[in-house]
């Protein structure tokens, strides 16, 4: 007899249907895995046989043949223990299921029966919606992060015998059910505040213009001036994300791990930070059995990395084409994976190894060629992609003492709110959600210049020895200077502050 139970596997982020066909035929006891199942997939036989013995059902003693279609595509993982007991049962004539063409099962089998979590639930679950699939079996541990897909009833097991007595009729289980509104409705945004920042009130100024824009930016300034705590809390001004970007996120984040049965969709923009000492494929993700990495994790969200000339340098390297096209493309012999990117990347950094080169209290004590080196860490292509620099200069002593607070996160986030508001409404009939993410093709309509802009931001353009790129990222950033002024038009005072955000590259790389 022979029996076809859905179940899904995972691409990049999108999960894809594998059937399983069980078949059961006289001849010597065997059994056979094809499909192209990875040795994760091939030992499921030996927890399988375990598990069916230990909980008193029989295994057949003929030729057991599974195929996990399509053949041609190569399964792994545990996702794929679950449907193949199943099938086994359904064709043993141990389990009756009326339609299962209605049904997917997803899930991890211990040697009692048991079922464990998997990674990358989320979007096996959409696939099965996306494939008309009606009714999902996943782990229980899983069952709020699959209940997040609207459409699909889905219950939660943590034993294979709850799935025989609920299609035998002994105990029929209800399905999750999780408030999304509600969830999604208790985004935070963290205990750090710009309040607590004292002085800086340009640098403030400048991340500020990038929160509402999406802007990459870069800090540089000798130590103890505050780029980290400034980086920190910018988040706090971040607006809040969409469903649809949240479930982008979740996604992304499901395959990683990163989802508990708590938190099944991220409630707040993600901000990662790695330590310098990561490695290429921990930055853009990859690695044998490929994973995103954590260009991929800030989707969404903020990149933040600290002390930027101490990353290895292919690992910084390998960011130019995320930062430009808004994925991570990875290549492999079995095939091509794209992780989404879309971030900011926000750096800080010295200005020589010392830290304090252009600082006027202290003296640089490093020599030319030493800065140079160190400087020429960070390469003219990575830093023509970061459309703000920021100088941040040591903080006063009258600035520490001052006992007013400076301004709160919730009133600079009002203001980006109102900008980025603006900005969805004007990119409403395209893919995109902020003026980082204008197109060349976009730029003339949205990004229309006066003859007086034109001929400063021509002078500029002359004068600082600019790139095409870095002129399309003056435009964007001065778009985003005009949101947050509530023009319509792109004026002379926007402009040129944008401009103000391209020039210090110069000062510390130039001649």
């Amino acid at each position: 007899m022979i029996a076809k139970i859905n179940s899904c596997g995972v691409l990049g982020i999108d999960g894809y249907i594998v059937t399983v066909e069980v078949d059961i035929s006289t001849g010597l006891p065997a059994f056979e895995m094809v499909g192209l199942p990875d040795a994760t997939v091939k030992e499921s036989r030996e927890r399988i046989r375990a598990t069916l013995k230990n909980m008193g059902l029989q295994i057949p003693s003929k030729k057991i043949t599974v195929n996990l279609a399509p053949a041609n595509v190569k399964k792994e993982g545990a996702y794929y223990d679950v449907p193949i007991a199943v099938g086994i049962l359904c064709a043993s004539e141990q389990l009756f299921i009326d339609d299962p063409q209605e049904y997917a099962f997803f899930g991890e089998l211990s040697l009692d029966g048991e079922i464990r979590r998997l990674n990358g639930v989320l979007p096996m679950v959409i696939s099965a919606y996306q494939n008309g699939i009606k009714k999902v079996f996943v782990p229980q541990e899983n069952a709020k992060e699959a209940a997040i897909v609207k459409g699909i009833e889905v219950f939660g097991v943590s034993h294979l015998s709850e799935i025989l007595e609920h299609f035998n009729g002994d105990n029929v289980m209800n399905n999750v059910f999780v408030d999304i509104d509600k969830l999604f409705s208790d985004s935070g945004f963290g205990n750090f505040d710009f309040a607590d920042v004292k002085g800086q009130e340009n640098v403030k100024r400048a991340l500020e213009v990038a929160a509402a824009g999406g802007h990459n930016c870069l800090m540089i300034g000798p130590p103890g001036s505050g780029k980290t705590m400034l980086s920190q809390r910018l988040s706090s001004i971040l607006p809040a994300m969409s469903f649809d970007e949240a479930l982008s996120v979740a996604k992304v984040h499901s395959i990683a791990g990163l989802l508990s049965s708590d938190n099944p969709i991220a409630k707040s923009r993600p901000f990662r930070n790695p330590h310098h000492t990561i490695s290429a494929v921990g930055l853009s993700g990859g690695g044998a059995y490929p994973k995103p990495g954590e260009i991929s994790l800030s989707h969404n969200g903020v990149l933040f990395l600290d002390e930027l000339p101490e990353f290895r340098k292919d690992a910084l390297e390998v960011m130019r084409q995320p930062l430009e096209d808004g994925v991570v493309t990875i290549s492999r012999a079995s095939g091509t994976l794209q992780y989404p990117c879309n971030i900011m990347l926000v750096a800080s950094m010295n200005p020589c190894p010392c830290g304090y080169f252009g600082d006027n209290s202290r003296e640089c004590s490093c020599p030319d060629e030493k800065r140079r080196k160190y400087l020429t860490k960070i390469s003219g292509p990575l830093l023509d992609r970061i459309d703000l620099h920021i100088e941040v200069a040591a903080v006063k002593y009258d600035d520490l003492e001052k006992t007013n607070h400076s301004e709160k996160s919730a009133q600079i986030r009002e203001r980006v709110n109102r900008a980025r508001e603006i900005q969805r409404k004007r990119y409403a009939d395209s893919d995109i959600y902020s003026n980082s993410q204008l197109k060349p093709n976009m730029m003339e309509e949205h990004c229309a210049l006066s003859d007086e802009c034109g001929m400063l931001l021509k002078a500029a353009f002359e004068q600082l020895g600019l790139s095409a790129r870095a002129h399309n990222r003056i435009l964007k950033v001065a778009r985003t200077i005009a949101d947050l002024a509530g023009s319509d038009n792109i004026e002379v005072p926007h402009i040129a502050e944008a401009i103000q955000y391209r020039s210090l590259d110069r000062k510390f790389w130039g001649a």
